[in-house]
């Protein structure tokens, strides 16, 4: 082999580390797109899921208070259509609503149809709600009446005359346009593709083209591939026959069970700055391999077998990962130099490659850090949104005109303060109770008695007891023992220790010196904020005594249990969307 054939052979020896180093992080960047990819158009389809799920929680709860009215449940068709024209534009995303009998002809509607002018007798929520005697969903029809894409939902009306058959259903449609709108701004990653269809693979939603395609059939092989990989991420071709990164997921089962979520995402898009990097990359790499082969012919006029030897046994390291090994060449002639140049290489891929390692460590640990800190501050400020919003619609039915609205927010953004004192880490007992009796207990502290072993809460407990505190006091500042002169209020409270180990928390609020209590006609909010947020948010129990002397409040809650809900977002049987 001729001594120019060799000194190139030594060239491309040399080169082989670097395209080995760019094939490595081709492949790990690749593989690492790809990972977040999946998990980003997951992600996606999850929260449209649950978006669509709390949609629907909305809407069986509104059919849920319908059906239990006595415009609903009477026969007098007149009563039920009036009251069903005010809930028009009323419930978001519902643009009908009406009652049918138990044989399925319409008794009344929004739109002033003529009983039995029409039947949804065949109609699968009708079948449905009457067979269960509960909620239903139905497919994607188009309405007899309206003519539009819509899906309806079904609530059984009780039994009135004790057959055990159901007297009929409420029914409201559901406008599509609507929730391809809202979800549209829900924050799509760019170029993504979400299908929504019903469990018979009818298109609900679209994004892009929502009116071309919904109430349209999915085709067979989109439709299977789709529920073969509900839960999963795969490879499938969209609607218009491109293959995307597709995440498949459905609403929760008491929810929307019957809905399918798939959110594809462009492979060209999701890889494109990787593509862009890796044909720079060969350009570089090209360049310098031609640069190398070009010094190699120059300096092939010369050759010393020893040199080249060392040159190869290096070349040979470096081709088995040794980026330490060195060719110890070292002078002012043509391999003294060529000697000099590949150690420098060898030292820079070394020094890069662990440059590389250590900023894919930087990376990851700061990406774990910032996911895990969008998702802390998503959860509190969506739980916080939702309390408020519960708050305002219930408080709308009172007839306070906003003061306790403002009392319960107020009340609600000192609690979330005293827990941003430490992290949310929670606080002590002692501290909620004087945290909500402070404006009272300013110049009057010998009207309050506080007794009791201070113990620490955690945030669900001092969110929950400060919300049911609070409305206690403004109770007892306007009704009870706070609106006299000679008043007191007294707040008792121990840790009972089960045998098994569980701990319990006993406390009793306890007024006296005030005016006779009588007890009240009806519950009203205040009443079930108090009841409904201990027992559904802590699992605990709450008695209320109307006792003459003084209203007396006693509360048992479960320390040790599990986490039941993040908000007050189902205090009094409310939820958070869609209540008029």
């Amino acid at each position: 082999m001729s001594l120019t054939k060799r000194i190139v052979g030594l060239v491309v020896l040399a080169l082989i580390p670097a395209l080995a180093v760019q094939g490595y992080n081709e492949y790990a960047l690749r593989t690492a797109r790809a990972e977040a990819v999946r998990n980003e158009a997951m992600r996606a389809a999850r929260s449209v899921a649950a978006d669509l799920g709390q949609f629907g929680r909305g809407a069986r709860q509104v059919l849920g208070i319908l059906a239990g009215l006595s415009e609903i449940r009477g026969k007098d068709a007149r009563a039920c259509t009036a009251y069903l024209a005010t809930l028009v534009n009323q419930v978001p995303g519902s643009f009908f609503f009406g009652v049918a009998d138990a044989d399925g002809r319409i008794r009344c509607n929004t739109l002033g149809t003529p009983v039995g002018a029409y039947t949804v007798a065949d109609r699968s929520y009708f079948q449905d709600a009457m067979r269960t005697g509960g909620f239903a969903i139905g497919t994607v029809v188009s309405g007899r009446v309206t003519g539009r894409p819509t899906i309806q939902f079904a609530q059984a009306i009780a039994d009135d005359d004790g057959d055990g058959r159901p007297d009929g259903i409420v029914i409201t449609s559901i406008d599509l346009s609507y929730l391809a709108s809202r979800q549209a701004t829900a924050g799509l990653p760019p170029e993504a593709a979400l299908t929504v269809a019903d469990r018979q693979g009818t298109i609900l939603l679209r994004l892009p083209d929502h009116e071309a395609w919904a109430g349209k059939p999915l085709p067979p092989n989109l439709w299977k591939g789709l529920t073969d990989h509900r839960g999963k991420v795969a490879d499938l071709p969209g609607l218009l026959g491109d293959t995307r990164i597709t995440a498949v997921t459905g609403a929760s089962p008491e929810d929307l069970d019957s809905v399918t979520v798939a959110v594809g995402l462009s492979p060209a898009r999701a890889f494109a700055d990787i593509d862009a990097a890796t044909r720079r990359g060969v350009v570089l790499i090209g360049l310098g391999a031609i640069l190398a082969v070009a010094a190699a012919l120059m300096a092939g006029r010369a050759f010393i077998r020893r040199p080249v030897r060392r040159l190869l046994a290096a070349a040979s390291a470096w081709r088995a990962g040794e980026l330490g090994a060195r060719t110890g060449i070292t002078g002012t002639g043509e391999f003294g130099q060529l000697g000099e140049a590949f150690d420098a290489m060898a030292a820079s891929l070394q020094r890069h490659e662990g440059e590389l390692r250590d900023e894919v460590a930087r990376s990851h640990v700061m990406q774990e850090r910032q996911t895990m800190m969008l998702h802390e501050l998503n959860h509190r400020v969506r739980n916080t949104l939702t309390t408020v919003q519960s708050l305002a619609r219930q408080t709308r039915c009172d007839d306070d005109r906003g003061e306790r609205l403002e009392g319960r927010i107020l009340s609600l953004s000192k609690t979330h303060d005293l827990l941003s004192r430490d992290d949310w880490g929670g606080a002590s007992l002692r501290t909620v109770l004087e945290n909500e009796l402070a404006p009272f207990r300013d110049d009057q502290a010998h009207r309050f008695g506080l007794q009791g072993a201070d113990i620490d809460l955690l945030p669900r407990y001092v969110l929950a007891l400060g919300m049911t505190v609070h409305e206690l006091t403004t109770n007892a500042a306007k009704y009870g023992a706070l609106s006299t002169e000679a008043g007191r209020v007294d707040v008792a409270w121990n840790v009972i220790v089960a045998e098994s180990g569980a701990r319990r928390l006993a406390m009793e609020w306890r007024e006296s010196g005030g005016p006779a209590v009588q007890e009240p006609s009806k519950r009203g909010f205040g009443t079930r904020l108090i009841t409904g947020g201990v027992s559904r948010e802590l699992g605990g129990s709450v008695r209320l005594d109307f006792a003459a002397e003084g209203l007396r409040c006693s509360l048992d809650v479960p320390l040790d249990g599990p986490d039941r809900f993040t908000s007050f977002s189902e205090v009094a049987g409310t939820r958070p969307f869609g209540t008029a």
